[in-house]
């Protein structure tokens, strides 16, 4: 890959992350994420059960954290039963590990100009 290219990829990935962020960027779908990575696969009515909202309230949170690959659902019987997708966390984490090293290095750079 040529260093030209290197910003866009860059540029692409964290337009592809936006959503993820987005997503946990939300109080109640943190709730119900945790719930989840507590727990383990639950149905809309028993992720509901500690929540003051409606179903579609919570299906709605539940979609978008799908949507940003956080959770996914299957059938089981009637119900549908929705549960963590670790591998988007693990993707969150390394992003922001990346920012925290480029924060280092900044930080780095400026202590030694300032030393300097």
């Amino acid at each position: 890959m040529s260093p030209i290219n290197a910003p866009q990829n860059a540029t692409q990935r964290l337009d592809q992350a936006a959503p993820l962020f987005a997503a946990l960027g939300d109080e109640t779908r943190l709730r119900l994420l945790v719930r989840l990575c507590a727990d383990g696969p639950h149905s809309i009515t028993r992720l509901g059960s500690r929540l003051p909202l409606s179903r579609q309230a919570i299906t709605k949170h539940l979609e978008v954290l799908a949507h940003a690959g956080l959770v996914r659902s299957a059938r089981q019987g009637r119900e549908r039963l929705w549960e963590l997708e670790p591998a988007k966390l693990g993707e969150a984490r390394q992003i922001l590990e990346n920012i925290s090293e480029k924060w280092d290095e900044a930080l780095g750079r400026l202590k030694d100009f300032v030393e300097a």
